[in-house]
């Protein structure tokens, strides 16, 4: 009995066996099982992905520091340059025009020839009038004398009045026929001198009017313009809201005004090229009402002759100077819908964006009246590859960055 109660039992186990067996070769059954194996592998998380992500590097980023500094005043105009003197030559005496002596747009000295007209005319005037001159000259000698002897006989009785008085008359005509003469060999030998025109100043010529034998005439011709090169003027226009600033910079002193030509290559804001430095020498003494400025003008030394009037130029007047003012570098500004900003270096060498107030600029930096203080470390490069909280690493400025 025991042997056939154990066999049914092992039956039994067989036919679990083969059931179970038989199920893993199902379709259905074996295609669930694949299914729930790879659901369970895409929802697995690696543990790799579980660690934390490894900190962003720090950006290597040019700074510089917040200067204070004494920060001068002054104010920019467009201004013009404008001849101190400026002449026509005009021929005082009328014949032909002889000889030029200097070349046009030569630079000449005061006294210099510069042309020569025919003085012949001239000169026959002038032999004429001192042959009158000495006629008159005979003349007055005889009449003198014959009035003294007139005199003689008038005391005696022997002369009548009438008579007398006529010798009398006779030798003051001859003495005035003598001051005619000598005003006429005066004015002969002023043609001759005048046949020679001379530099009245030193300066330059123009393009000359009239060639070589030209007839000129008296007070008509006119043969050159000569201007005077230095010093020079620059003139320009302050408006009514900065004349008081200039006045109080004159009870002080001298301001001193600084012109650039423009056009080369240089400081932007004033133009670039050669400077010349002079002084505020005029402000005229009424203001023009319909554009609230007033004339004024800057003497300026010119020994080389490099500015020419009518030039235009840029002029910077110096007007006095702000001490303490914190500046920054322009490149370092941002700008946002908020306003102006930059980018320091703050706690943890991560950066930190200040909202800023700014003022005046001097050369290449600018006044900043809000948002930083003396100590603060300034980010002027690299900045569209930063933002507020990135790391840095604090560099010299003017490192170029690559």
């Amino acid at each position: 009995m025991s042997f056939l109660t154990r066999r049914p039992v092992t039956s039994l186990v067989a036919l679990v066996v083969i059931a179970g067996g038989a199920s893993l070769y199902h379709p259905a059954v074996r295609n669930y099982a694949f299914e729930t194996q790879h659901v369970q592998d895409f929802f697995a998380t690696p543990a790799a992905a579980t660690a934390a992500p490894p900190a962003p590097q720090a950006m290597p980023v040019p700074v510089a520091k917040v200067d204070k500094r004494t920060l001068p005043v002054y104010f920019d105009y467009p201004a013009r340059t404008e001849a101190i003197q400026s002449v026509s030559l005009q021929a005082k005496v009328t014949g032909y025009l002889k000889e030029q002596k200097v070349a046009d747009g030569a630079d000449v000295k005061a006294g210099d020839v510069l042309y020569t007209i025919d003085d012949r005319d001239a000169q026959t005037a002038l032999d004429t009038a001192r042959a009158q001159l000495d006629r008159d000259t005979a003349q007055v000698d005889y009449l003198r004398s014959n009035l003294d002897r007139g005199q003689e006989l008038s005391q005696k009785g022997f002369l009548a009045k009438d008579t007398y008085d006529q010798r009398t008359s006779s030798l003051r005509q001859a003495e005035a026929a003598i001051g005619i003469s000598r005003a006429a060999v005066q004015a002969a030998e002023l043609d001759i001198e005048r046949s020679t025109i001379r530099a009245p100043f030193a300066g330059r010529v123009g393009r000359s009017s009239a060639s070589v034998g030209t007839l000129v005439t008296s007070g008509q011709t006119v043969l050159n313009t000569l201007v005077e090169l230095d010093p020079i003027y620059v003139t320009f226009n302050p408006s009514e809201k900065e004349l008081a600033g200039i006045k109080a910079a004159l009870q002080k002193g001298e301001v001193t005004a600084d012109i650039t030509l423009p056009g080369a290559t240089g400081d932007n804001a004033q133009g670039g090229g050669k400077h010349y430095t002079g002084k505020l020498t005029f402000i005229d003494n009424r203001l023009d009402q319909s554009t609230g400025t007033v004339a004024a003008r800057a003497t300026i030394a010119n020994a080389a002759f490099d500015l020419l009037p009518g030039q235009y130029v840029h002029l910077r007047l110096s007007v006095g100077s702000e001490p303490d003012v914190l500046m920054a570098p322009q490149v370092a500004l941002g700008s946002s819908q908020l306003g102006k900003f930059v980018y320091v270096v703050g706690k943890d060498s991560k950066v930190e964006q200040r909202m800023v107030q700014i003022g005046r600029t001097d050369g290449p930096d600018v006044a900043i009246l809000s948002g930083l203080t003396e100590s603060d470390l300034v980010i002027s490069g690299n900045l569209q590859k930063i933002w507020p909280g990135v790391p840095v690493q604090p560099l010299p400025d003017k490192v170029a960055m690559q």
